[in-house]
């Protein structure tokens, strides 16, 4: 591939110190290289794929383990959907130290769309893993690709309720790892098999707080309610069955609901901006929006990390992970991170999860499956809930 916005020099104080190659065609519409970046901790060495949504042939999608509350590597879920590249995704549930005897769910932080099928919702940003937020923005916050094949930042709520004889209650929640104090959230199949106990742990503002006591679970199937408990399962939920969980308020409500009782369930996704449905959506952060970085992005910590840049008209993409290995760990602080997408063309752009988690994959010529192309800062690669694949025709 020609080299579209892979061709600029970096601006973030210092051209790379070494480049190392021009792109290298993976597939049609799908380039990749790989070079150095000088940081102010030291060289950084990044990777970087480069996509043209312009070329029919190409498109992107969620890739995920088909289950929100699942986690696989990122070369096992290319290679599972055919894809020929691939970064890995969201911030999620990855440790439950603060409360023991609660499992870790693995579920994403942010909303999630697949395939144009709405997955879950975003949890309270007090409970999100990862670094600080940039100001003014939340866990709402998504890089999609929607039907018209451009990319956009954006925002995506959630909206729905469950209505009853007793009455309507917002619905909190779909298919996330912690809910709104007071809140009552929503269950299929798309969550999985893991507990729902995590859902009531926590609060809106502290992630470390204790559990609640005050809770309650409704299983409903086929609209009505079949049974009841005082406390969150676990467990695969069935085809045509919705697990509703309550905290507090939300509980006191949920208790109003007797067996047989005819409940009904709506909720969707809304997006601030976009006017065309969403192919896919994942959450992280926006780092650069219409060409200037945000303002207070952290320059102080730097740190191993995975971010997607693009052009002003969404059909040109850069998927950008930095090496984990022991001479490029040191990293980039976001600041730097957003100066060098905006250095290679990008207009806006999306961090994503790093550390352990940063990872690119690609297939070489003529190869039948992916292979790992940055040295993950683990030694291997860790599971992840989600990423973005890259699939060429």
């Amino acid at each position: 591939m020609c080299g579209v916005l892979a061709g600029a020099a970096l601006t973030t104080g210092a051209a790379p110190a070494r480049a190392v190659s021009g792109d290298q065609r993976i597939a049609p519409g799908v380039g990749y290289r790989q070079f150095d970046i000088a940081a102010a901790a030291g060289t950084a060495h990044a990777h970087l794929l480069t996509v043209d949504l312009r070329d029919p042939r190409v498109r992107l999608d969620l890739l995920h383990p088909g289950a929100v509350a699942a986690r696989a590597t990122v070369s096992s879920l290319a290679d599972s959907t055919g894809a020929v590249a691939g970064i890995n995704g969201d911030f999620f549930d990855i440790s439950e130290t603060q409360h023991p005897g609660v499992p870790a769910t693995g579920a994403n932080v942010g909303p999630s769309i697949a395939h144009g099928r709405v997955l879950k919702s975003a949890v309270p940003t007090g409970q999100r893993f990862g670094p600080s937020l940039p100001p003014g923005t939340d866990t709402r916050e998504v890089l999609g690709v929607g039907l018209d094949r451009r990319a956009r930042l954006d925002r995506l709520t959630l909206a729905g309720s469950v209505s009853s004889a007793h009455g309507r209650v917002p619905l909190g929640g779909l298919n996330q790892y912690a809910l709104p104090e007071g809140s009552v959230g929503a269950y299929d199949a798309r969550w999985g098999d893991a507990s729902r106990l995590r859902s009531v742990c926590g609060t809106d503002t502290d992630r470390a707080a204790g559990c609640t006591t005050d809770s309650y679970e409704v299983t409903l199937r086929g609209g009505r309610v079949v049974s009841v408990s005082s406390t969150p399962g676990a467990g695969p939920i069935p085809s045509g069955t919705t697990v509703l969980v309550g905290r507090e308020e939300g509980a006191r409500r949920l208790r109003e609901l007797t067996p047989g009782e005819r409940v009904r369930v709506r909720g969707t996704l809304r997006a601030a901006a976009a006017r065309v449905p969403y192919v896919f959506a994942l959450g992280g952060y926006p780092v650069l929006r219409d060409g200037t970085p945000l303002a207070g992005l952290d320059d102080t910590v730097s740190a191993v990390r995975t971010a997607v840049g693009f052009s002003a008209d969404g059909r040109r993409l850069l998927l950008l992970a930095l090496d984990g290995g022991a001479d490029y760990r040191r990293g980039l602080t976001v600041a730097e991170e957003a100066a060098t997408l905006r250095g290679l063309g990008a207009y806006d752009a999306f961090n994503l999860d790093g550390g352990g988690s940063s990872e690119l994959v690609a297939r070489a010529p003529g190869a039948a499956a992916v292979s790992v192309r940055n040295h993950p800062s683990d030694g291997a690669e860790r599971p992840v809930p989600n990423g973005i694949g890259v699939f060429s025709s």
